[in-house]
C-alpha cells in the first residue's frame, strides 16, 4: 500500500483531538449512535461513502437501500477489500461487527439472511457518524 492508502496507526490521544467525543466513541470504541439520528439514514445523494477516521473509500451509493433499520444500509462494500469483518460477542449477542480495512476504525455491523431483496443478501448497518459522503456533482 501506498501513503496515500496505506493503513493508518494512531495512538487513542491522536485520535482523541483528530475526532469529535461522539465520533471518538463509534470509530475507536465501538459505540452504535442511535438509531434515525444519524444524517445519512435517508439520504438518497449519488456519491461515494468515506471512513470520516481517515477518508478510506467504504461505500457507493449505488449499493445503498433502505432498510428501515435506522442506520444507513449497503449490500456490499465499494472494494472487496474496503472492509474487514470480525466476530463480535458483546451484549451477549453473535455478531459481524465491519470495520475500516485502512485505520481499523468501527463502521457497524454486517447481517445476512434477512430476506432483503439485494444481489447479496447482506446488510451492511453502519453508523452515519462513521461516515462522510463525497457527493457526485456531475449526476443530475
Amino acid at each position: 500500500m501506498d501513503e496515500k492508502t496505506g493503513p493508518v496507526h494512531k495512538s487513542d490521544e491522536e485520535w482523541r483531538s483528530a475526532l469529535g467525543r461522539e465520533e471518538f466513541a463509534v470509530l475507536r470504541q465501538g459505540a452504535t449512535e442511535r438509531p434515525w439520528s444519524g444524517e445519512y439514514v435517508s439520504t438518497t445523494a449519488t456519491g461515494v461513502y468515506r471512513c470520516r477516521a481517515c477518508g478510506a473509500e467504504l461505500f457507493r451509493s449505488a449499493e445503498k437501500f433502505e432498510s428501515h433499520c435506522g442506520w444507513p444500509s449497503f449490500f456490499d462494500p465499494a472494494e472487496s477489500e474496503a472492509v474487514t469483518l470480525h466476530e463480535d460477542r458483546s451484549l451477549g449477542m453473535v455478531r459481524t461487527e465491519v470495520r475500516c480495512a485502512r485505520c481499523e476504525s468501527h463502521l457497524g455491523h454486517v447481517f445476512y439472511g434477512e430476506g432483503y431483496d439485494t444481489p447479496t443478501d447482506a446488510r451492511y448497518c453502519i453508523n452515519s457518524i462513521a461516515l462522510t459522503l463525497e457527493a457526485d456533482d456531475s449526476v443530475q
